[in-house]
């Protein structure tokens, strides 16, 4: 029998997230913001690439059905950090290439980040679900928030190296930079992978037939509660991430930021995110067994208080006072913090619930869903801010409106929050109701 992973192997594998961390926000903050405000591309052409890469992760449940079908995970996830990597790097190389050569560099950028998406979606999908399958089910969620926590460390410690290295900018640096946080991220990968699992398959699933992927998706599906939550990932991570590749450009363009400055506000952002994370790791942690009760009030909460540090956001910019820049963005990331954190919790929670070895399956559908939402959420928000200035120069007029659309959202996502929570208090209610009935009969 495989023993359960305990705290300090679930902190090896937080390590690998702080790599896959270091390597993904580079390509999603800096690299965007470079094309756009150095190069003075249109927003849709990095929210473009970066939709691609989420587009790619469409296939994260064939990649946990991939780990679950062979028993291991480890290859899924080192060889997915090592495609990773090397697409980040070349993801660079493309940016710093577009100003001189932009067909050849753009057909690099395309092929740059479906690397990116592939190593992200195969690497993250079948760690989520080594730790679904191999953490106790009390440990689950503090796990989960914990695992991304050290992933938000992983961009905050990335972009404040990073953003003081780039000033003053030049392509080579952003070059050296690249290459130097790929190479880490694999090598943090393969040593905190060492010995995790045996080199034997453990003999998944040898009390049921082996189904094929779209079996293993059915059954998955008619899972009620997977179904409704995959609903609710959804949309809420389509409001979550239409920020993510405006902001820097918002701040350059409407505040004068430098390169460095605007990646140093990113890195404030995850600040604020990582301190939403850590709160909610330590709720999850405190209530143990009874924290999927909790975790709901936990993503309503995050959600009604992102919509309004949007706004806040938008108001800031009519101010034109830059004093408040900082201290809104990391509110705005602390509310994001812990409504995702919630979320997240959720979904390792669930990942186990269910028919047993399908953790990864589960996973990779949840993990679809998330990066359909992110890819849409990043590219409509890069397109709605073209599409603004089309009708008002004023860049400040675009971002604003965005950011409220945004926020508008956010409002949805706490609605169907709501429903998620009744929908699961039933199912503990029908759940603890069965065994007294049944005694009864």
């Amino acid at each position: 029998m495989i023993r359960d992973i305990g705290w300090p192997g679930i902190i090896r594998l937080g390590l690998v997230q702080t790599a896959l961390g270091s390597v993904v926000v580079l390509t999603t903050s800096t690299l965007n913001r470079i094309m756009v405000v150095e190069i003075g591309l249109a927003a849709a052409i990095p929210g473009a690439l970066v939709a691609l890469h989420y587009a790619v992760q469409m296939l994260r449940p064939r990649w946990g059905f991939g780990s679950d079908a062979g028993g291991r995970r480890t290859p899924w996830i080192l060889g997915g950090m090592a495609v990773l990597a090397l697409g980040g790097f070349l993801a660079a190389l493309a940016t710093v290439l577009t100003a001189d050569h932009f067909v050849p560099a753009l057909a690099l950028a395309i092929a740059a980040f479906l690397m990116i998406g592939v190593g992200v979606g195969a690497s993250g999908t079948s760690l989520l679900a080594l730790l679904a399958s191999r953490v106790a089910e009390h440990r689950r969620a503090a796990a989960a928030t914990t695992v991304w926590v050290m992933m938000i460390a992983g961009f905050i410690v990335t972009t404040a190296v990073v953003g003081s290295f780039l000033d003053p900018y030049t392509p080579e640096r952003l070059v050296k930079a690249s290459a130097g946080v790929s190479v880490v991220a694999v090598l943090l990968t393969a040593l905190a992978l060492f010995g995790m699992e045996p080199k034997a398959a453990p003999g998944v699933r040898e009390d049921k037939p082996k189904l094929d992927f779209k079996a293993a998706m059915a059954e998955v599906w008619a899972e009620p509660q997977a179904r409704r939550f995959t609903i609710f990932v959804f949309v809420s991570m389509l409001a979550y991430n239409g920020q993510d590749l405006i902001l820097e450009p918002f701040a350059g363009l409407v505040f004068g930021l430098t390169p460095g400055e605007t990646t140093k506000l990113a890195g404030v952002q995850h600040g604020g995110v990582l301190a939403g994370m850590v709160l909610m790791s330590a709720v999850a942690t405190l209530f143990g067994k009874a924290a999927k009760r909790v975790l709901t009030g936990w993503m309503i909460g995050g959600c009604i208080a992102s919509a309004l540090l949007l706004t806040a956001l938008s108001a800031t910019a009519f101010a034109a006072d830059v004093r408040w820049l900082r201290p809104v963005v990391f509110l705005l990331g602390t509310a994001n913090g812990a409504f995702a954190a919630a979320a997240i919790a959720s979904m390792m929670a669930l990942a186990g619930d269910g028919a047993r070895g399908r953790e990864g399956t589960r996973m990779g559908l949840w993990g679809a869903a998330q990066a359909i939402a992110f890819g849409s959420g990043g590219f409509l928000g890069a397109v709605a801010v073209d599409l603004c200035r089309s009708f008002s120069p004023d860049p400040l007029v675009a971002y604003s409106a965005v950011f409220i659309g945004e926020a508008v959202l956010f409002l949805l996502s706490a609605i169907l929050a709501v429903r998620v929570g009744r929908d699961g208090a039933a199912a503990r209610a029908r759940a603890t109701t069965a065994p007294a009935a049944s005694a009864s009969v």
